[in-house]
């Protein structure tokens, strides 16, 4: 898998642009968001990547941020939304803006992006609601460091070991303020499961 590049711009027609990265230029698909970014031809840049392998081609999606990659990520594991509807998702609005919509259950918004109906929109909000609970999803906008904060660190131990996302941000909220490592963060979180 090809996690990130980084490079020279080659060239940039939304939504396709191409990043040459050691003599060799990468095609990528980036959403509006991310090309609003971007610098100028010929400047270098680093992108977050998804690779999506199909029948017919392989296809680089680039993102400026890791909370741009992430919701790609978990959109289209939604069925019936693929990388297109993803990338028109993130084209249309913020991160933070989604994440509104599906805790308002705003399907009238979202139906507002090309290529998404009603029953497409009722489908996110049901299958998104508890994996934006996650933190790094809930806080919005875009990190372009890619900086991932102990918060969600401990979000996706908490998951990887079992616990529903709403679980896990359930005991994370539980573990108390001025708690700063990720260590900590899980120990109390666990701690206050076994209490339950």
């Amino acid at each position: 898998m090809i996690g990130s590049l980084r490079g020279r711009i080659l060239a940039k027609t939304p939504p396709q642009l191409t990043v040459e990265v050691g003599g060799v230029g990468y095609e990528l698909e980036a959403p509006l968001s991310t090309f609003f970014h971007l610098p100028a031809l010929g400047a270098e840049v680093h992108l977050l990547t998804h690779l999506v392998v199909r029948e017919d081609a392989h296809v680089l999606y680039g993102f400026g941020g890791e909370d741009e990659r992430r919701l790609f990520r978990s959109l289209i594991k939604v069925s019936g939304v693929g990388p297109k509807i993803a990338l028109a998702l993130l084209s249309g609005m913020s991160v933070a803006e989604f994440h509104a919509c599906v805790q308002a259950q705003d399907t009238g918004t979202l139906t507002r992006v090309p290529g998404i109906g009603r029953k497409t929109a009722e489908r996110l909000i049901v299958e998104m609601r508890d994996r934006l609970a996650a933190p790094e999803l809930s806080a919005g906008g875009v990190r372009s460091s890619g900086a991932v904060s102990p918060e969600a660190e401990a979000y996706d131990a908490l998951v990887a070991l079992g616990y529903r996302p709403a679980e896990a941000t359930r005991l994370l909220k539980g573990a108390g303020p001025g708690t700063q490592s990720t260590e900590e963060l899980i120990r109390r979180a666990l701690k206050g499961a076994v209490r339950e």
